[in-house]
């Protein structure tokens, strides 16, 4: 990829597209952070709040839904602004919540606002990665790391002082309010051509992009149950300490964003495709890490490896299905937000349930069968023009 200059109004839409992204990324973390306070204000236990967090993902489905319809309809940037704006407006509700209704609508405006958050804010940095001439992709979702992150201390220091979550939640949504009300108007809008290649919703769904949304399945599904079961890994299936367990995961997300921090420079040396493949193979090499020596270094080791190796896999996807000849960046991220939500939404439950059947150890050993996969797939992902080899 040729390097251009970048001109003063691509740099404003690259801050103002990674202020969205932090937006949604700092919001997530913050709530979560106070998820104990949240579950005891509303009077439920461990299985009680499982019950409940699952409307999330009746908002997600609802989001899926209306983004597939609207992304080749509606400007991406309008998208991303209302999105946004009920991600901030829900955050202190959802915080806030003491009563189960309460709660479940929270989750479910969430689940609704959020999944359809990442489609156009997707979109917007595939067409300031246009404006750049080299990928910059990683950046934006590194942005997103170290929202998620930010949002996670702040929420430690509220609780540690004392602060409701509602109270801290109306407080981060205000301040990110104000700094999105100032930059709204750089973000990009799409090119005109865009708007004139708009197609039917049945033709969105071509080969490649299909092949790539298999791929963003199977990366989900990776991410997901690294995610979700690094820590229960090391405190149920070695035996070690609930702090172990916590530095296990966050040992894990810690590798997400440093490799999210060079992935635009592997990007451009060896093309998305071929970064798209070492991170797969990265991953499976994580894997076959933690489950070849059921030990706590070995444990912790082989999750930043595949933290390291996850973390640049959804943004080459995103990249190479903006660059799909013919197809509007919106309309090919679209359909990868379409494969890429059940991938990360099945994980937790299929890994327990085989965990189940016969040990969290062989349970993973499932992320190698996915790496592996979506590696054979990549062989028939046709480059874009402007992305490399």
């Amino acid at each position: 990829m040729t390097a251009t200059q970048v001109s003063a109004g691509d740099l404003r839409a690259r801050l103002a597209v990674s202020l969205v992204f932090v937006v949604l990324a700092a919001t997530q973390g913050g709530w979560m952070a106070r998820i104990p306070a949240i579950q005891d204000s509303a009077g439920l236990d461990t299985a009680g709040w499982g019950l409940v967090s699952s409307a999330s993902a009746g908002g997600d489905v609802v989001a899926l839904v209306l983004i597939t319809a609207l992304i080749g309809r509606v400007s991406t940037r309008l998208l991303s602004l209302a999105a946004a704006g009920l991600v901030l407006l829900n955050a202190p509700f959802l915080a806030g919540a003491s009563t189960v209704p309460a709660l479940v609508a929270g989750l479910a405006l969430w689940g609704l606002s959020a999944t359809f958050l990442a489609t156009p804010v997707n979109a917007l940095a595939v067409t300031v990665e246009r404006g750049y001439g080299r990928p910059i992709l990683s950046g934006f979702h590194a942005c997103y790391s170290v929202g998620v992150l930010a949002g996670g201390l702040l929420g430690i220091l509220a609780a540690a002082t004392g602060v409701s979550p509602g109270l801290q939640m109306a407080v981060s949504s205000g301040v990110l309010g104000a700094l999105l009300l100032v930059s709204g108007r750089r973000l990009p809008t799409e090119a005109a051509h865009e708007r004139e290649a708009r197609r039917p919703l049945k033709e969105r769904f071509t080969p490649q992009l299909g092949l790539l949304a298999a791929v963003a399945f199977l990366g989900s599904f990776a991410e997901g149950a690294a995610s979700q079961w690094s820590s229960v890994y090391t405190t149920d299936y070695l035996g070690e300490s609930a702090a172990l367990g916590a530095a296990t995961y966050t040992s894990f997300c810690v590798a997400i964003l440093l490799a999210r921090l060079f992935g635009d420079r592997l990007a451009a040396r060896l093309g998305r495709r071929g970064l798209l493949r070492l991170s797969l193979l990265t991953v499976a090499a994580g894997t076959t890490l933690v489950v070849s020596r059921p030990q706590l270094p070995y444990a912790v080791g082989g999750f930043v490896v595949i933290g390291l190796g996850i973390a640049c896999v959804l943004p080459s996807v995103i990249g190479l299905a903006g660059q799909q000849p013919g197809v509007p960046a919106g309309e090919g991220v679209s359909v990868i937000t379409i494969g890429q939500w059940p991938g990360f939404l099945l994980a937790g439950p299929a890994v327990g349930l085989l965990a189940g059947a016969t040990s969290l150890r062989f349970a993973l050993a499932t992320l190698i069968v996915a790496g592996a996969t979506a590696v054979l797939l990549v062989r028939w992902v046709r480059v874009g023009a402007n992305d490399g080899t």
